[in-house]
């Protein structure tokens, strides 16, 4: 892991494999870290370069300073550590607000963008009264203690069934977050959205949902699509919230298919 510092804050960051290489930019879920990708990174590597790094107050990246976050900020953050990796253009893969990140990249520099997946996100996720609640929940309760509310509703019971030890160990990485980065980014997810600005953009788009996936169901999966001019969407079957964690076989082999395709094969 390494460290870069952007805007007065630490960022803590991974740059994987052959410099010579494609690079993939991966974005992880609200309230998880990069850690999300460690299971599909190894299918990866022998064909691209991999890029991971940790949202404000996640993982090992440094809280927020104070100023209100905004997509713009988060996709600038990846643009600049894709900058240290000394490319123009890139794959892009992003679950959950990892995907909020992609959406500002179609939005305002689909020109860098290979490739892009979005996985169990929207252009509207929720609404802004169930974000600020959470947020204001955040900030008097602490993440600690929210966890083991929040937690169980990212995976399918089938994941829980095949190892025991996924909540607890989640609810700990989620624990140890910063209350006040976390209660921001939810109401950033509550004020800003992206209807109406993703259409007619030259970008090969793949949606991936779950079928289990509570926090953005299928449905809102499909209202992306439409937003994405009829991208191309698939439902995974007894998937919940995060595919890299529950199916990342499956998941490396959908983006690898991706990846490969020619240019003009796929459009949104």
């Amino acid at each position: 892991m390494a460290f870069q510092m952007m805007n007065d804050r630490s960022v803590a960051y991974r740059l994987l494999g052959d410099e010579m290489k494609p690079l993939v930019v991966l974005a992880h879920p609200l309230g998880m870290s990069q850690a999300v990708w460690d299971d599909i990174i190894p299918a990866l590597l022998p064909r691209y370069r991999i890029l991971t790094w940790d949202l404000p107050g996640h993982g090992a990246s440094q809280a927020v300073s104070g100023k209100q976050l905004s997509p713009a900020d988060l996709a600038a953050e990846a643009l600049a550590l894709v900058a240290l990796a000394g490319t123009q253009q890139f794959h892009f893969v992003g679950t959950s607000i990892g995907g909020v990140v992609g959406q500002q990249l179609i939005a305002e520099h689909s020109d860098r963008l290979l490739t892009i997946t979005l996985t169990n996100t929207g252009a509207v996720i929720g609404n802004a009264d169930l974000w600020n609640t959470r947020a204001d929940r955040v900030r008097h309760e602490g993440l600690a203690a929210m966890s083991q509310e929040i937690v169980p509703r990212w995976f399918a019971p089938a994941a829980f069934e095949g190892s025991p030890a996924l909540k607890t160990g989640w609810c700990t990485q989620m624990g140890r977050g910063d209350d006040e980065s976390y209660a921001q980014l939810c109401e950033m997810l509550g004020r800003d959205t992206f209807c109406g600005k993703l259409s007619n953009k030259s970008v090969k788009v793949q949606l991936l949902g779950g079928s289990e996936d509570m926090a953005t169901p299928p449905s809102t999966l499909e209202a992306l699509s439409a937003e994405l001019d009829s991208a191309a969407l698939t439902i995974l079957e007894g998937v919940g919230h995060v595919p890299s964690v529950e199916v990342p076989g499956l998941l490396a082999e959908k983006l690898l298919a991706l990846f490969a395709t020619p240019a003009h094969a796929v459009s949104n």
